[in-house]
């Protein structure tokens, strides 16, 4: 087998459809909203990697702590021989989980962006050139579809908290669906933000340097530069709210004065009154018993929970629980 394989599961036209269908559906509802997915082109790639090095967002550095000191223990308790990444992005953090295992054979990544996928297999090939990398171009939100070769045990990694990026709803069927593509001796490796004080989590997503106001308004440039709208970035305010009752972070785009902007693409207009808010991102935090509820329904048994020194962050174990044996 060649050491770098891609497959495309999304559609050449899959994201664009998307975006229209997201854009039209999202600014016609009241309350407005939009998924955070369209907050990554290039630029916005760039603005997430520049709010990690924030002294405000911890959730990278604390996530990575927890990596390094237990990479050697999560290859102990799954020994696998295949890595699923969804979401993976550059890669960069599962380094310490590929150089922990030592019997891996092939790391499969998985994210919408093919030229993320490309750059990163090429910096992995480089440094493991042992190592099969079969990447897939899919969103894993809507159904994944592995290839059905990857040697076992899977060792499925889902990192950055993104899992709190999913309304409750959408947790359970996105659980359940991964928990239906497990086997015996597979296992989820699922990263956790926790919660805590609203005076550390509101910083991390509206920090003094404004970096994450710009990549928060870059989903209006996206809508511009995809759809031809006419947003102005300058007509909105980033707002960063805790939810206490929902136990998640939202961040909205507020609008400062009225504003109706053309979106030709949809033959559509997008009307604000001033102060009215577009919800951009749901960031749910969570707390142990909490995942080891979820995880349950989805069929999921969790067997080991790490955290970084300060208790911010999670990374839990969970593998397939054992189907009920009913006589009959």
């Amino acid at each position: 087998m060649s050491p770098f394989v891609l497959t495309r599961t999304l559609p050449l036209d899959a994201t664009a459809a998307a975006l229209r269908a997201d854009v039209s559906e999202g600014l016609t509802r009241s309350p407005k909203v939009l998924p955070p997915k369209w907050f990554y082109d290039a630029r916005g790639s760039e603005l997430f990697d520049d709010i990690t090095l924030l002294p405000e967002y911890y959730p990278t550095r604390a996530e990575r702590e927890i990596l390094i000191a237990r990479a050697d223990d999560i290859a102990a308790a799954t020994r696998a021989r295949t890595l699923v990444e969804l979401g993976s992005g550059s890669s960069d953090k599962t380094r310490h989980l590929i150089e922990a295992l030592a019997g891996l054979e092939c790391y499969v990544p998985v994210d919408v962006s093919e030229s993320a996928l490309r750059g990163a297999a090429a910096t992995l090939l480089a440094e493991h050139p042992a190592l099969t990398v079969h990447a897939l171009v899919a969103d894993f939100q809507y159904g994944l579809a592995l290839p059905a070769d990857l040697p076992g045990p899977r060792l499925v990694a889902f990192l950055g908290g993104t899992i709190g990026n999913l309304l409750p709803p959408e947790r359970a069927t996105f659980l359940a669906g991964l928990r239906s593509r497990l086997s015996p001796g597979d296992a989820l490796l699922l990263g956790t933000d926790l919660v805590k004080d609203p005076s550390v989590l509101v910083p991390a997503y509206d920090d003094a340097a404004g970096v994450t106001a710009a990549f928060n308004k870059n989903v209006l440039s996206v809508i511009n530069r995809e759809l031809g709208a006419d947003f102005d970035p300058d007509d909105f305010d980033h707002v960063a709210l805790w939810d206490a009752r929902r136990e998640w972070i939202e961040m909205r785009l507020r609008a400062r004065v009225p504003v109706v902007a053309k979106i030709p693409a949809l033959d559509l207009a997008a009307h604000f009154e001033a102060g009215e808010e577009l919800r951009t991102e749901v960031s749910a935090k969570f707390r142990h018993e909490g995942v080891r509820r979820e995880l349950a329904a989805a069929g999921l048994e969790l067997t080991h929970w790490w955290t970084d020194a300060q208790g911010r962050f999670a990374l839990s174990l969970s593998v397939p629980a054992p189907h009920p044996f009913h006589a009959g």
